[in-house]
Parts: C-alpha cells; sequence; structure tokens
C-alpha cells in the first residue's frame, strides 16, 4: 500500500461519514424512575429526541424520581439493534467487511446494557456498554456522568449548577441538534459512508474523556465550559476503543451556550459551540507519532431547534446545525509531504450543515427528512484518490438527504408491559446527490458515481 492509499484510509478513519449510528434511545429505566410515560419526555416515544421535560430530566442529572415499585429503584436498561441493508449497487469484493456479503445484509447492529439513573438527589449518570458486529467486540459507548448538580433561587428566577464527566463531546447536550444525539439517531454501518466530517461530529466520540462545568438560569440560558482530552491507552483498551485522529497534545477547550424558549405548546432554542483541539496523528494501531507536529482542528457551530408539541396528536420538529472547521494540519502534512516528496500546505478549512424535520401522529407514527452537506477546500493530505472510498477529486464534497418512515407501537399510559419494552420500527431511505467531491466516477479507480452509494435500511429498535 502506497503512503498516499494510507492517508486516504487514514482520513476514512478519522472523518468516516455523515451517517453513522447514534446509539440513543428512550430508556425505561428513566421512565421507571420518573413514573413517567415515554412520551413524556421523547418525541414519538422513542429516544432521543427530547421534549422540555425530557431536557430538564437530563439537565436536572438524571435524579428526578415518582415512580414506585422495585423497577423504579433499578438502573438498568437494555437495547437491541437489528437490521437490513441494501445498497444500489454492490460494494467491491475487495472492501467487503468479514462475514458479511456484498449486498442485502441482515445484520444484528448493536446490542447495548446501560446503567442508568440516580444517585442520590444530586447526582446521577448514563453509561452505555455496546456489542457491535454480531458481538466481535465490546466497548464502553456514549457515557455521561453528572456527579454533582443543585439549584437555589436568586430572586424569583432558578439557577441550577452542574458537572459532568462524559467521553463523547456534545452527550451530555440537552439540544438533538447538536451531534451525539442528532438525527440520523441510527443509521447502517454496513453501507459507504462518505470522508468528509468534522472533528466535533464525532472524531473524539468515545474515546476522550471530558470535564464540563454548566449553568442554567430560569430553565432559558445555558452554559458549559471545560476540556477534553484522549483518554490514556489503558483506558482505551480496556473500554475497547481506539485514538481515531490521534491522541490530544494537551487539553481541548470546549464551550457551548444557548437560549431557549418556551410558550404553549411551542419550545424552540438557539445556541453555538466552540472547540479545539490539537493532535498528534496516527501512525498504527494504538500509538501517535509527534515527531512531525501536530493537527489542529478549530471547530465553531451554529445550531437551532423548534418543536410544536401539541396535545401528543400532531407534532413537528425542527433541526439544524452548521459548523465551520479551520484545519491546521502541520502533523499530517509534513509526514505526507515526507512521505510522498511534495510540498503541499497544511491549511485547510471543512464546512458541514444538517437540517431535519419530522411529523408525528399520536406520538406513534413519524416521518423524518433530513438533509446533509458538507464542502471545503481540496485537502490532498486527507482525501485521496482510492477505490471505493477515494475522492478523485482530492474533496471531502458530499450531498445526502434522508427519508424515513417510522412506528412506535408502545410508550404510552396504556402501552403494554409499560415502561418495561418499547419497540421502534423504520425504514430510511439515504441518497446521494454528491460523494466524495464527485457525482460520476468520484474515487478515480473505478468509476462508481455517488448514486450507486443510495441505501435503503430497513430497522427494528427494541428497548426494555
Amino acid at each position: 500500500m502506497t503512503a498516499r492509499k494510507i492517508f486516504g484510509v487514514l482520513s476514512g478513519i478519522a472523518f468516516g461519514g455523515l451517517l453513522v449510528p447514534q446509539a440513543a434511545q428512550a430508556l425505561p429505566a428513566f421512565a421507571a424512575q420518573t413514573g413517567q410515560t415515554c412520551t413524556a419526555c421523547h418525541i414519538g416515544g422513542f429516544g432521543p429526541q427530547l421534549t422540555p421535560l425530557g431536557r430538564a430530566f437530563k439537565i436536572g442529572g438524571y435524579t428526578q424520581t415518582g415512580g414506585d415499585g422495585l423497577r423504579a429503584k433499578i438502573p438498568l436498561s437494555a437495547m437491541a439493534l437489528g437490521s437490513f441493508t441494501n445498497t444500489a449497487s454492490a460494494v467491491p469484493a475487495d472492501q467487503v467487511a468479514t462475514g458479511y456479503r456484498a449486498n442485502n445484509n441482515l445484520n444484528l447492529d448493536q446490542a447495548s446494557l446501560f446503567i442508568a439513573g440516580n444517585i442520590g438527589d444530586h447526582s446521577g449518570a448514563m453509561m452505555q456498554i455496546t456489542g457491535g458486529n454480531n458481538f466481535a467486540a465490546w466497548k464502553l459507548d456514549n457515557s455521561d456522568i453528572r456527579p454533582f448538580t443543585t439549584a437555589f433561587d436568586v430572586g424569583d428566577k432558578e439557577l441550577r449548577i452542574g458537572f459532568t464527566l462524559n467521553n463523547n463531546p456534545t452527550v451530555q447536550d440537552p439540544y438533538n441538534s447538536t451531534y451525539a444525539w442528532g438525527y440520523p439517531y441510527v443509521a447502517p454501518g454496513l453501507a459507504p459512508t462518505p470522508a468528509g466530517q468534522t472533528m466535533l461530529a464525532g472524531a473524539l466520540s468515545t474515546n476522550s474523556i471530558g470535564y464540563t462545568g454548566y449553568l442554567w438560569w430560569d430553565k432559558s440560558l445555558y452554559l458549559e465550559a471545560g476540556v477534553y482530552q484522549t483518554q490514556s491507552p489503558w483506558l482505551l483498551k480496556a473500554g475497547g476503543n481506539d485514538f481515531s485522529i490521534g491522541s490530544t497534545a494537551g487539553a481541548a477547550p470546549y464551550l457551548r451556550a444557548a437560549y431557549e424558549w418556551n410558550w404553549g405548546d411551542n419550545s424552540a432554542h438557539a445556541g453555538a459551540l466552540f472547540m479545539q483541539s490539537n493532535v498528534s496523528p496516527v501512525s498504527g494501531v494504538r500509538q501517535t507519532d509527534p515527531s512531525f507536529g501536530h493537527d489542529t482542528y478549530t471547530d465553531t457551530s451554529l445550531d437551532a431547534g423548534y418543536q410544536y408539541l401539541g396535545n401528543g396528536t400532531h407534532i413537528f420538529t425542527v433541526d439544524a446545525i452548521y459548523t465551520h472547521e479551520q484545519q491546521a494540519l502541520n502533523g499530517s502534512a509534513a509526514a505526507f509531504n515526507a512521505a510522498n516528496a511534495t510540498s503541499f500546505g497544511s491549511k485547510y478549512s471543512l464546512d458541514q450543515f444538517r437540517i431535519n424535520g419530522s411529523y408525528w401522529y399520536n406520538n406513534t407514527y413519524g416521518l423524518t427528512l433530513n438533509y446533509q452537506r458538507v464542502w471545503g477546500s481540496a485537502n490532498p493530505v486527507l482525501y485521496a484518490p482510492g477505490e471505493f472510498t477515494g475522492s478523485a477529486a482530492s474533496r471531502p464534497g458530499t450531498d445526502a438527504y434522508v427519508v424515513e418512515v417510522d412506528w412506535v407501537p408502545f410508550g404510552k399510559d396504556d402501552s403494554w408491559a409499560a415502561p418495561l419494552a418499547n419497540l421502534k420500527l423504520g425504514v430510511q431511505y439515504i441518497g446521494y446527490v454528491r460523494y466524495n467531491g464527485g457525482t460520476a466516477a468520484y474515487d478515480g479507480v473505478t468509476g462508481r458515481s455517488a448514486s450507486n452509494n443510495n441505501t435503503v435500511y430497513a430497522f427494528a429498535w427494541l428497548a426494555f
């Protein structure tokens, strides 16, 4: 494998996909603890879209109670996700994942165990342990520990303060426009995924550890600040995770601000995010090589959302996020130039935009429409020509849309076995107008077109 192909593979690992599974759902353990139905906290009766009550529960550190009986005192839940995946054109034979076919695959995508509940009046947690690829590997997945939170009155207003310890930037965020819990909530792991993705959108997911503090003023103004860093090699190995884009060099600052309005049956918010990470580029499995210097990713995001809840008969939601990323790839560019006897620069940019709208009838039947776009400067360091996953233009540009229909038969007051069982059945159609910088022959090798990667993904998602 040439050095140019190696960097193409690394870029696919580092920025692997607009459409990635988020492994999020309404947890029956929380419903039992609070005595609330799943629809009280989640749009459609199944996660992760939060209602105003759901956001308050999360910001409150998962501490709210109100349920009764033994189940209310057991902070455990489980989840299973199975699927069928079809792509418009089969995956090339040499790119097929071990144990799978080139197309039309049935799969047990994930099975997870959750430790989720309050620890007294001022602490709580949500920790996920996930087995994927038919249980070939287990890992510590999205986790959010709230070691302390409390609220007190300032005049006639309430001020809540709290702290989080988590392993994925935005996993602790209460708004569904951000990345950890943003749409798509599930996505095919056996379908092609485009190369371009900002650092904030997932490069530090589950391989980092973050310490942040937040305040929530008058249930409206939300402010949060903290730092992230890569987990130690020992923690990564114990948790079944890896370095992804590399190891952070020093603390990575994280800032979040949002303002929420609630009136009548309506809720809306607008906010901003900032994060900057210095990383030593990946060089081999579980190793980093700082000899060429560091890469710096500076991400700035603007996000907003709106919900009309009504009486639960007709529900409308819209969420959107735009992220601009400045990349100073001093380490990767130096290594790339040394390996290829070239002199490419190190300054690049990447932009990402997502918007989705959903309609739910009786919190049971749902329709979601999504549009995603990634664009940026030509970047031969991260995006190289290569079979199937490469870019002939050395660009990340991708335009995709998703149409999803869902049926959630449970999650209501009169549901069978409530709140111990919940089920979501859904079908997604994922279409690509542009993929990795091109429409036809985008990879520069096989002549594969963007539309060849269009995907039908049918899934059954159970939480209990």
